[in-house]
C-alpha cells in the first residue's frame, strides 16, 4: 500500500475525516457535560459547583452512545478499510464505498444527537453496514 494507490488514498482521506468526526463527537460530549452540569465523576462535580452535580443527563448520555457507536464502527472500519485497498479494489468503486460508509457515519451522528424520527438513525446505519 502507497500513496500512488488512488483506492488508498481514499481510505486514508475518508478515514481521516471519520476520525476527525469521532473526535468532534466526544469534545461535543465534554461540552454538553459541562453545560448541563452533569459530571461522571464525583471529583469533577465538586470541582463545578458540589455532589449534587455527580449526575446522569439525558442530553450527555445521547452523545455518549453517538460516540460509543462511532467507536463499534470505525474501528473496524479503519481495519476492513485496510483490507479491501489489499484487494487492489477499482478506485472509482473503493472510492464510492469509503464515501457512502462516511456519509452514513455522518448521517447516522446528526440523526442521534438532533433525536430525528424514526427510521432515519437506522436507515443511517443499515447504510453504512452495507
Amino acid at each position: 500500500l502507497n500513496f500512488q494507490n488512488d483506492a488508498f488514498c481514499s481510505y486514508v482521506f475518508y478515514s481521516a475525516l471519520l476520525l476527525v468526526k469521532m473526535f468532534a463527537v466526544a469534545i461535543l460530549t465534554g461540552q454538553v457535560r459541562l453545560r448541563n452540569k452533569a459530571f461522571a465523576n464525583p471529583e469533577d462535580s465538586l470541582r463545578h459547583g458540589g455532589l449534587k452535580f455527580y449526575r446522569t443527563d439525558p442530553t450527555v448520555e445521547r452523545c455518549r452512545r453517538a460516540h460509543r457507536n462511532d467507536m463499534e464502527c470505525i474501528f473496524p472500519f479503519l481495519f476492513l478499510g485496510v483490507v479491501y485497498c489489499l484487494l487492489d479494489p477499482s478506485p472509482s468503486i473503493a472510492r464510492i464505498h469509503f464515501r457512502l460508509f462516511f456519509l452514513a457515519r455522518v448521517a447516522h451522528t446528526v440523526a442521534y444527537l438532533f433525536a430525528l424520527k424514526a427510521p432515519t438513525r437506522s436507515l443511517a446505519y443499515t447504510v453504512g453496514q452495507a
